[in-house]
């Protein structure tokens, strides 16, 4: 008999704890020749605003030692066309929709989501607090307790739909952002999101960013999530969703055992489209192999207190 791979992350029943992370699957029709939306655990949305936003000037993305940088600047074309053009063709599919929201204001984050709540077939709202690469909003709400208190309160007073807070890891105590925002009425978390970073051509002497700073993904960073998300799945009593360099099912398997409840793969999707099929399988694999009947066996099995 196989393992059983289903989880339940604040309500949202996925057939198994392996998500899209926001940003880096477009909204599915991008991929959906490489990958059977079907076998996913859910998937995350690109950040949606109110208004479309036209993202950050080009040269937009660097390639890294250990990863990469970006900064697109959360480039959409506003909660109007999602719910008019893409979630109507997403509703064919066998998977918990979750749509990463985006604001500049708490306001903006209030009308997005109130709009969302009333679309039919969205499973839960992944409000960014977190995104790096804009100069107003997700961040500068994200790096404090009370600008984090104040969109998500003001988010949980718009819908009736989960939400899953994302955290930024470019704060100095995650664990008292990650209260804050379940204080607020996150009934999730996602963790983590870029760590800010640049890039420097030596020989041109400039900048390789057009935005000069981006967020920096990809296994570099795969520790510092892993500890993250470690003290925050003890501090907090909400499921966790991982993620931060998660390339093969090793990763990801790392963050189930220290807490995650789920994994979001992002940058290894860029290296091989069809990373979270492959990251699927191994984890069904190493169930098997070790004799496991269910993947909520290893959630949090390293459960040593920070």
């Amino acid at each position: 008999m196989k393992p059983n791979l289903s989880v339940d992350i604040a309500g949202i029943r996925m057939k198994n704890p392996v998500m899209t992370a926001s940003g880096t699957f477009g909204f599915g029709k991008e991929l959906c020749d490489l990958v059977d939306l079907n076998n996913l655990g859910a998937l995350v949305t690109k950040g949606t605003s109110l208004e479309p936003w036209p993202g950050n000037p080009y040269p937009r993305t660097v390639e890294t030692a250990a990863g990469m940088l970006n900064a697109i600047g959360l480039q959409n074309e506003g909660v109007y066309s999602f719910v008019n053009e893409k979630l109507p063709w997403l509703r064919q599919f066998n998977m918990p929709i979750i749509v990463n929201v985006v604001g500049k204001t708490v306001e903006e984050y209030a009308e997005v989501s109130r709009i969302l709540d009333e679309a039919e077939g969205i499973a839960g709202l992944e409000i960014n607090i977190s995104c790096p690469n804009i100069k107003e909003g997700c961040i500068t709400f994200g790096c404090s307790t009370r600008g984090t208190s104040s969109v998500i309160r003001a988010v949980r007073e718009a819908t009736r739909l989960p939400i899953i807070a994302k955290l930024s890891p470019n704060v100095s105590d995650i664990v008292e952002i990650a209260r804050a925002a379940v204080d607020a009425g996150a009934d999730a978390l996602s963790l983590i999101n870029t760590l800010l970073g640049l890039a420097v051509d030596p020989w041109k002497r400039e900048f390789k960013l057009a935005n000069i700073t981006g967020g920096l993904s990809g296994p570099a960073i795969k520790p510092i999530a892993l500890r993250m998300v470690w003290e925050v799945s003890h501090a907090v009593e909400v499921p966790v969703i991982g993620m931060g360099g998660i390339m093969t099912a090793a990763d990801a398997i790392e963050f189930l055992l220290v807490g995650a409840s789920a994994v979001a793969i992002g940058t290894a999707t860029f290296v091989n489209p069809c990373a979270i099929n492959d990251i699927i399988d191994g984890l069904e694999r190493y169930l098997e192999q070790y004799r496991f009947g269910d993947v909520k066996e290893i959630i949090g099995a390293m459960n040593t207190a920070p």
